[in-house]
């Protein structure tokens, strides 16, 4: 089992930026692919990016694609999601998740889960 731990979430402006991490411990070897899905209030958990256990290859939702960037130090353990122009509809507690066997945006694919971290972006 694999467990993680996001920071960097916080209240930012519209148009501002942010930097998640999220820190992996225990069985780091089978943290495979891994995630970030966010969750508004009164929404459904929804994917936001994937990276695969060599960080060659990456997948990102529409709503976010050419704003965030997800990338990883295996030698850290972390998974970061730089995220750029924010918008206020970004507005969500964002998880990480780890364990995917392929780069899938599928939560039920992941095995771990993390706490969350709110983000915040004001108009």
């Amino acid at each position: 089992q694999v467990q993680l731990v996001e920071s960097g979430g916080g209240l930012v402006q519209a148009g501002g930026s942010l930097r998640l991490s999220c820190a992996a411990s225990g069985r780091t070897f089978s943290s495979g692919t891994m995630g970030w899905f966010r969750q508004a209030p009164g929404k459904d958990r929804e994917f936001v990016a994937a990276i695969t256990r060599s960080g060659g290859s990456t997948y990102y939702a529409d709503s976010v694609r050419g704003r965030f960037t997800i990338s990883r130090d295996n030698a850290k353990g972390t998974v970061y999601l730089q995220m750029n122009s924010l918008k206020p509809e970004d507005t969500a507690v964002y998880y990480c998740a780890a364990g995917s066997r392929w780069l899938s945006s599928q939560p039920a694919d992941f095995g771990s889960w993390g706490q969350g971290t709110q983000v915040t972006v004001s108009s």
